[in-house]
Parts: C-alpha cells; structure tokens; sequence
C-alpha cells in the first residue's frame, strides 16, 4: 500500500441488479411493471425545456408541500432527496455520530453495511431467526442507532406495527430509521407515530409503488427538528439535489391518488397469485408483503434455475450469500411476465426432472 492510500476513505461498494438493455423479462430490482401516473406523461411532455438552464428550487418547495399534504404533516416535516438511498445516506451521515455502533438486521438491505463503512461508523448485524424473522428483543440494547426496512429486504416479511414501535420506544436516546421501501404492499406504516416519538423517521421512495425508479425520488418524515438537521447537512453538502423534471414529476404522480391504490392492489394480487404458482411447482415462499417474492426450492439448486433463466431473457436476483445461499428474489411482474416465467419453470423442472 502506498502511504497515502492510508488516509483514503474505503468501503466494499453495493452492487446493484442487472440492468440490461435488451429486451428480457426483468424481474430482478423490483422496479414496478406499470408506468407512472398519466400526469407525469403530460407534465414531461409541456414542460419548458427553458427551465432547464435554471437552478432548481433547493427546498423542493413544491413537491414537499404535495407530500405534507398527501400524508397529512407539515411541510417542516418532509425532507427529499435523489431517491431514497440519497436520503437513507444522507441519514447516515447526520444521525449516526457515536462511538457507539448502530445496529440492522444480519440479512438486509446491503447499502446499509456500504454507508457504515464509508463513513467509519461502527455497525454490528443482528442475526434474524431461522424463519428470516427481524428479532426485536436483539435490539433492547445500548447502541448508536438503528436502521431496519419494514417488511424486510431481500426477504419482504412485514413487522407488525405494534412490534415496530417497541423497539422504537426501547431506544429513545438513538434515533430510529424505519426504512419503508415497500410500506404500499404491507401493512400499517411507522408514520402513525411519527407525532408520539421524537426520535423516529420514516423514509419512503417513488421508485416502487410509484413506477418512478428512474426519476429518482425518495423522502423522509419525521419531526421538524429532524428535518432541519437533514437540511442542514444537505445544504452543506450540495443545495440542489432535485432536479427540475423530477420535482415537476413527482407532484404528479402523488396527485393521482386513485392511480396509485389501483396499482398498487394489481400488484398485490399478482403477487399471492404467484405465490400460490410458485407453490405448485415445489418452491418454498416466504410471505413477502413487498413486490418481490422470496423463494427457494429444496429439490433443485437455486442458481442453476437462476442462470438457466437468465440465458432465456428473464431476470431475477440471485445472491448466493451466507444463509440465502438457495434463494431467488423474484420481482411481481405483470401476469403475462409471471406466467412466461412459469412456462419457462415447468420446461425447465420437467427437463431437470428427467
């Protein structure tokens, strides 16, 4: 090592999903099958390629107050950023400053271990049980903080509400992330308490239930002191994070309530139809409240399977990881995805079968 690598800030980068440009099926990011709400379609198309050479409005003015008012908070209580792994990063840098180490789940998101590293913030995994299950009790502990999705990443189990809130209470000195991806195909978000503890936030993204993975768009909720602090450190950091287009945009898609819900319900019923699907054909489904499934099969080996999928254009997620070894997520595409997916399944199983 060269003496000066010895003071260059280092971490193991996250790795995405695939993104191929070719035509596939591609049900490995969880991207959502159905575009956006018809009124992001108008507003790219009327929008004034003049605002362009403007700066941006640095508080987002407008698309905060679409959020406060589509949740019911104040504005002083919406921050956004350029999606939600900008605002979870940037809830990093902010929030978790001890000495002491922050705590997620062993089996997670796995930018949250990319964050810890890169801005040198002692970090320790707690083990999730032998059913993937989060174990509240492992954080009723002394720590610097703590971060985990509700439901869960890869796995999509759901915490109950209830089960949330108690380690939010046992952890009043430390602030407590609730990162909530994909709250819209779950159950009972963290924002009910926002108003009964000071030391939540809620982050939430435009990418999945809102088919905007591509503008870019995420957010959080929590009290306006917390707020500030983010703003603060955004605005020391850089001042215009959201661009034009995807302010404009996203306060489209949140005006379209009806859009959203109705997306939102064909998702969730393409994803138990599936699981059921997938249960016919041996697989072994974890009750995934999100819009992936989360399957293994005790017959065959997952990564073949993966890999045969592949060389026939349909994507999903493999990461052969320690305890999900075995396992595929397999995003909820539309019910034609779903069924060449289980065409493909059938041919393949017999074959291997054979």
């Amino acid at each position: 090592m060269k003496t000066f690598e010895k003071n260059i800030r280092k971490a193991e980068p996250y790795v995405p999903g695939e993104q191929p440009w070719q035509k596939v099926i591609k049900l490995n990011t969880n991207e959502n099958p159905y575009p956006p709400a018809p009124g992001v379609e108008k507003a790219l198309k009327s929008m004034d390629a003049d605002r362009l050479r403007l700066y941006p409005d640095p508080t987002a003015g407008e698309l905060v107050k679409a959020l406060a008012d589509f949740y019911h908070v104040d504005e002083n209580q919406v921050f956004v950023g350029v999606g939600s792994d900008d605002v979870l990063s940037m809830c990093f840098l902010t929030f978790f400053n001890s000495e002491k180490p922050i705590l997620f789940p062993d089996i997670t998101y796995s930018f949250y271990k990319v964050w810890a590293q890169l801005y040198r913030i002692p970090y320790e995994c707690c083990p999730v049980d032998e059913n993937f299950c989060i174990k509240k009790e492992d954080y009723f502990k002394e720590n610097g903080g703590i971060i985990f999705p509700n439901p869960n990443a890869p796995t999509g189990l759901y915490m109950e509400l209830g089960d949330v809130e108690e380690i939010i209470a046992r952890n009043q000195d430390v602030i407590v992330i609730v990162d909530e991806a994909y709250i819209d195909f779950a159950g009972k978000s963290a924002l009910e308490l926002i108003d009964k503890y000071e030391n939540l936030i809620v982050v939430q993204t435009f990418s999945k239930a809102r088919s905007m993975a591509g503008m870019r768009i995420g957010y959080a909720i929590s009290n306006p002191l917390l707020i500030k602090y983010l703003n603060d450190a955004k605005y020391s950091f850089n001042s215009y994070t959201m661009n034009q287009a995807a302010i404009v945009c996203g306060i489209e898609a949140v005006k379209d309530k009806e859009y959203f819900e109705e997306g939102i319900r064909k998702i969730i019923r393409t994803r138990e139809w599936a699981k059921e699907e997938l249960k016919k054909r041996g697989f072994l489904c974890l009750d995934s409240k999100a819009n992936f499934i989360f399957a293994a099969h005790p017959g065959y080996d997952v990564q073949k399977i993966y890999e045969a999928l592949k060389r026939k254009g349909i994507y999903v997620r493999y990461w052969g990881s320690e305890r999900i070894e075995q396992y595929v997520r397999i995003t909820v595409g539309t019910e034609d995805e779903m069924d060449t997916l289980f065409d493909f399944l059938d041919r393949y199983l017999a074959a291997a079968k054979d």
